[in-house]
């Protein structure tokens, strides 16, 4: 019969000793407490409350027109409604076409290559945020108005102007978004792979950065949209039919009208947004750097 070896333990023995200690060893708390989870979801509240409320409010309002009226009004019996709604989409993504074409090549450059320039074009962007509309506007108007490029003096040269001055006032939001993009990838490594297969710039910008910050470019392209949609004072100043202009006159003469429109943009805003989580939701899958070979 043969002996247990000196210092064995029996396995009953190393079970009960493993369950002692597991019985002594202080429980691990993982997740927020319940204060924490009460707070949150106060938190939540107020914020809905307050998000909700002011939304209940408008569309109550624009129902007490009964049988839809203001929005058949709106919709039906209101050019200007169509006309300013179109004027400023087409606007709104004329000015998302130029914004990505200027905005993706600087901030893929500089985090490529000049690195140290980032503080600079950083404040650069966040300029739109201390010069108001107002003198925006009227520097583009002072500028505009004679030689060489008399913009101010035509339909086509104003349109050019709304245009600069909306890629002027989304810049900031633009670039944050394609930064956190380009700060989410490895475009170092993404770069050095395409050029080693015979890719060029443009290959590259085409066909490796742009797939993978595609909901960056999205996130910008909707804040562009919105900030489009809701502009007034530009769009007043330099006598466009924009749709913000258009809710300032449609209220000094009616009631009811602007709060179905508001209801009605605010909706399609809500759309835009179902749109971009729709074309995003693959974003997760990232293009192997082989499809640019």
């Amino acid at each position: 019969m043969t002996q247990p070896a000196v210092g064995a333990r029996a396995p009953g023995a190393i079970d009960s000793i493993s369950t002692s200690r597991r019985r002594d060893r202080p429980r691990d708390r993982t997740g927020p407490g319940l204060g924490t989870r009460v707070f949150s979801w106060i938190i939540f509240v107020i914020a809905m409350l307050y998000f909700l409320l002011p939304l209940y409010a408008t569309v109550a309002f624009s129902l007490r027109l009964k049988d839809f009226k203001a929005y058949t009004n709106i919709l039906f019996h209101d050019p200007g409604f169509i006309s300013s709604l179109t004027y400023s989409a087409i606007v709104g993504v004329i000015t998302i076409a130029i914004g990505v074409l200027i905005i993706v090549p600087t901030a893929y450059w500089v985090r490529l290559r000049l690195p140290r320039l980032r503080p600079v074009v950083e404040f650069i962007t966040l300029l739109p945020f201390v010069v108001p509309p107002v003198i925006l506007v009227f520097g583009l108007l002072r500028a505009f108005s004679g030689p060489p490029l008399p913009l101010s003096t035509s339909h086509d040269g104003l349109n050019v102007l709304i245009v600069a001055a909306y890629v002027i006032l989304a810049m900031p939001y633009m670039y944050r978004s394609v930064d956190a993009g380009l700060r989410a990838i490895d475009i170092r490594t993404l770069t050095e792979a395409a050029q080693s297969m015979g890719s060029g710039w443009f290959r590259i910008m085409w066909q490796v950065i742009f797939p993978n910050i595609r909901v960056a470019l999205l996130s910008g392209a909707f804040l562009t949209l919105a900030i489009v949609m809701g502009e007034y004072t530009i769009a007043s100043f330099l006598v466009r039919p924009a749709f913000g202009p258009y809710l300032a006159l449609l209220g000094r003469d009616k009631a009811f009208e602007p709060a179905a429109a508001s209801v009605i943009s605010f909706t399609l805003t809500w759309i835009a947004m179902g749109v971009i989580a729709f074309i995003g939701r693959g974003s997760r899958q990232r293009l192997p750097v082989a499809a640019v070979r």
